[in-house]
């Protein structure tokens, strides 16, 4: 699917002119990608890389192009079972003209990091910084969600606490390398932006991107450290909680022997001490009732 916008007021406003400077192709097709390949003479490969979500961020120059391909969180969904997940996204910018390839519709222009652009290339760096603030916004949400799994692995037992916190763990694993692999791209920006043809301020602004990402990339760790650090400990906990209800089942079950084992007693097909008395079923009844009176004074003393 393809929309175009225009940059009109240091806005970006979505147009239907066939010469609108920015392109956005979204899960583009093969007769789309044939269209990309034919008339802007993008690499095949480099576009199909735009859309791949295990492809690395990289800086890629051709002779009518600069194309850059970032890493970026992917929309979660209730589905996906606590894994949050990455995607790339392709930008291909020349002199008058931005191509965006990515591979999901979503709101690319909104949001206060875009709310006033000047030029293509500012859009571009924008955008990338967009990824930065995406990411931040997703590893609080994992930070609130493993708080909350911790809470219900300390009152339970079930194994599918255990599995969402390794899926977090899982996705923070991607994160990372996603981060530092945008670090990466920053950093190829910074070095041949006078041969892209970035201004002083937006120069500036990239150094400040490289800030951010530096300060997401630590937070990421940090995250990651210390669910992998807890996994152990949490484990441990659903295993305690299962030794804790095995020690009430045998309580239980041993409250329930000892007074059966008198009342079975007594209740032998042969000849028994009582078996005439009028009192015998109470008396019976009264050893019963002891004997778990006793169980419990021992229990309660040797604090088993």
């Amino acid at each position: 699917m393809l929309k175009r916008y225009s940059i009109i007021e240091n806005k970006i406003v979505e147009t239907a002119s066939a010469h609108s400077p920015i392109y956005v192709f979204i899960c583009p097709d093969e007769k789309e990608k044939k269209f990309l390949v034919d008339e802007f003479k993008l690499d095949e490969h480099t576009l199909n890389s735009a859309t791949d979500p295990d492809e690395l961020s990289r800086l890629e120059f051709e002779p009518n192009h600069t194309a850059l391909i970032f890493k970026r969180p992917q929309n979660y969904s209730g589905a996906q079972q606590f894994f949050f997940k990455v995607t790339s996204t392709g930008l291909f910018l020349f002199s008058d003209k931005l191509i965006v390839v990515i591979d999901e519709d979503i709101l690319l222009f909104e949001g206060k990091q875009l709310s006033k652009v000047t030029s293509l290339q500012e859009l571009a760096l924008k955008l990338i910084y967009r990824s930065i603030f995406h990411f931040l916004e997703h590893l609080k949400i994992i930070n609130v969600i493993s708080d909350e799994l911790e809470k219900k692995i300390n009152a339970a037992m079930e194994n599918s606490y255990l599995i969402n916190l390794f899926s977090l763990e899982k996705s923070l694993v991607y994160y990372l390398n996603s981060i530092s692999s945008n670090g990466v791209l920053f950093g190829k920006l910074k070095n041949s932006a006078a041969k892209i043809g970035f201004s002083t301020e937006e120069i500036e602004f990239l150094d400040d991107m490289l800030i951010e990402n530096s300060q997401c990339l630590r937070q990421a760790d940090i995250y990651s450290n210390i669910l992998a650090s807890l996994m152990d400990a949490r484990a441990s906990i659903v295993g305690n909680n299962l030794n804790v209800l095995m020690k009430t089942l045998n309580i239980i079950t041993i409250g329930i022997m000892v007074p059966t084992f008198v009342v079975s007693a007594f209740s032998m097909n042969v000849q028994i001490p009582l078996s005439s008395h009028p009192f015998a079923f109470w008396i019976i009844m009264s050893f019963a009732s002891g004997s778990v009176a006793a169980l419990t004074f021992v229990w309660k003393r040797k604090k088993w």
